[in-house]
């Protein structure tokens, strides 16, 4: 699976981005979708992750409630629309995806990596 992030830019706190991870490789529809930022110095924080069904979408607490994860087997695209952002949300963004069926807040836990898509909130 190779996955291909985008739509990241700069917001104003308050604003919206949404950003898309487009997925190759015929078993997408199988495996768990997540997205995770990471800023200078620090490790990969969890975002969201969802089932291959689209069930069972799990989010870090400090994004819930703004964010929403989806996905679209048939496009083999996921999404993740990020609502009333903050300046603490500034990060780059990865999505990623593990060949298990259990939807996992560990980076450890995903095979396949995209390369990043930068978010910028200001204040």
């Amino acid at each position: 699976v190779q996955l291909q992030a985008s739509g990241g830019g700069l917001v104003q706190a308050g604003g919206s981005l949404r950003l898309s991870c487009a997925a190759s490789g015929r078993t997408f529809s199988s495996y768990v979708m997540g997205w995770f930022r990471q800023t200078p110095g620090k490790g990969r924080e969890f975002v969201a992750a969802i089932r291959w069904s689209g069930g069972n979408a799990l989010y870090a607490d400090s994004v819930k409630g703004r964010f929403t994860i989806s996905r679209d087997n048939a496009k083999n695209t996921v999404s993740l629309q990020m609502n009333s952002l903050k300046p603490e949300d500034t990060a780059v963004y990865y999505c990623a995806a593990d060949r298990r069926l259990v939807v996992s807040r560990a980076a450890s836990d995903y095979d396949y990596w995209g390369q990043g898509t930068k978010v910028t909130v200001s204040s």
